[in-house]
């Protein structure tokens, strides 16, 4: 069962959390970043671990600051880790969370077991990285483009996930429960309004790859091989460059990974989180069904 708790400092951070007897948390940081956490509840409910999954600040229920640097959100994923009297957690980060789970596992590594990057990509997005994929090509044009429209409400922000469904999600029979999944989330427009300012700093940080294999943590990049956000053409360079990661690439999901292979997906994370990564367990590869 989903508890809530609201953890005071610089900013208020709304935190869900499930409670497991086992010493061991799984610290989530979601995408958007104008979302919140609960887009990612289902499957993960389901792993046997404590969960905590923050709103970032200014996201959903959490409070809202003047700026948005990515400095001030690794302050904030250490405070929630304090509340809990968690010491070091595995990290979990989709999307643009991805980026930033890597941000702090590069720079507060005394609180990070392991990371999982899902959804997500280690290396910088080439500007042709998805040339010659006509399927995306045609999704992406009907796609609008409303980030530049000053004034925009969160109900903008809102439709524009709906709009964007298509290229977020592969298989057809899991877009009507993505799409009452999106009715569940708390958007917002903070992000974007820094950005439209030109002063939104990526979390991404240079030479992000080797970092973090100087850091000899257990990595596992989880994606879905028909991702129209970030290729999945990047994972093997970054196999490459880190020693111990390992990947899971599921055959049949997109961008939102957990949503089109839900059962692939958990057995993904649990093996990784069981320690298969550590002995082999995980190959590139389709996952294998739970």
């Amino acid at each position: 069962m989903w508890r809530e708790r609201r953890v005071p400092g610089e900013t208020e951070i709304f935190v869900a959390w499930q409670e497991w007897p086992e010493d061991r948390a799984l610290l989530v940081v979601h995408g958007g970043p104008d979302w919140d956490h609960s887009y990612l509840r289902d499957p993960l409910a389901q792993l046997d671990c404590q969960l905590l999954l923050p709103d970032l600040r200014g996201c959903g229920r959490s409070g809202r600051v003047p700026e948005y640097h990515p400095d001030g959100v690794m302050g904030d994923l250490v405070r929630v880790l304090d509340a809990f009297d968690v010491e070091r957690a595995d990290v979990l980060g989709h999307s643009y969370g991805g980026m930033v789970a890597q941000r702090f596992a590069i720079t507060r590594p005394e609180r990070v077991r392991s990371l999982i990057v899902s959804g997500s990509s280690v290396l910088p997005v080439p500007p042709d990285a998805f040339e010659g994929w006509a399927e995306r090509d045609e999704i992406m044009a009907r796609q609008d483009e409303p980030w530049q429209r000053v004034g925009l409400s969160p109900e903008d922000v809102r439709a524009e996930a709906f709009a964007a469904a298509p290229a977020n999600i592969w298989r057809a029979e899991a877009m009507p429960g993505y799409l009452r999944r999106l009715e569940e989330v708390r958007f917002g427009t903070e992000w974007l309004r820094q950005l439209q300012a030109g002063i939104l700093v990526t979390p991404r940080l240079p030479d992000a790859a080797q970092r973090i294999a100087a850091l000899d943590i257990p990595v596992l990049l989880l994606h879905g091989r028909y991702d129209m956000t970030f290729p999945v053409s990047l994972v093997q360079p970054t196999l490459d460059l880190i020693p111990r990661a390992r990947a899971v690439v599921l055959e049949d999901a997109g961008h939102m990974l957990h949503v089109d292979d839900p059962d692939g997906y958990l057995r993904a994370v649990r093996e990784f989180l069981d320690g298969a990564a550590l002995d082999g367990g995980l190959e590139l590869g389709r996952a294998r069904p739970v």
